[in-house]
């Protein structure tokens, strides 16, 4: 890879399913599924921690290409793409040959996947059924976070969790 590829949220989606990597979408685009407004370029995820699915999500990853983002080598840097070097770290910052894709193991505020899952909406994307943070949680997170970029995104959630009380029912929808 010699520069940064397109985002590209329906082929991340796809080969993770393909790979039957569990995990939680998180952040904006959690959030854009359900109505939020805010568009985004990557995707941020809460993957599951046990052995067998950071072995199904680094075998998803090496099929992407992924390698390490930083803003000095955007197209980003190689990186032993396993699962024992996915357990190592909180936080993965990752590029791939389908966008940038951040790995978020415990997002501000949560207790990582078994936290995330239960409250998660599904949803079919392009065939394949994922995970999407409820809206409450998301919101637990940004205030938790409290970067400028949540507080903004904090108060967009909030008006529309008061909008439509209803809005955040665990039943999602195909995109």
């Amino acid at each position: 890879m010699s520069e940064v590829a397109p985002f590209d949220p329906e082929r991340i989606v796809q080969v993770l399913g393909e790979h039957e990597v569990r995990y939680v979408l998180v952040g904006a685009l959690a959030a854009r599924l359900q109505g939020f407004p805010r568009l985004t370029a990557d995707a941020d995820l809460t993957p599951a921690r046990d052995p067998d699915n950071l072995d199904r999500l680094a075998a998803a990853l090496r099929s992407l290409d992924a390698r390490v983002f930083t803003d000095a080598v955007p197209e980003g840097l190689p990186f032993d793409c396993t699962a024992r070097t996915l357990e190592r770290g909180e936080f993965w910052n990752l590029t791939t040959d389908a966008g940038r894709i951040d790995l978020v193991f415990r997002p501000a505020g949560t207790d990582g996947f078994e936290d995330l899952a239960p409250g998660a909406v599904r949803f079919e994307v392009s065939g394949t059924e994922i995970l999407a943070a409820s809206l409450d949680d998301i919101l637990r997170s940004k205030v938790a976070a409290d970067r400028p970029q949540d507080r903004q995104d904090a108060a967009v959630i909030r008006a529309m969790l008061q909008r439509e009380p209803g809005a955040n029912s665990t039943e999602g929808e195909t995109v």
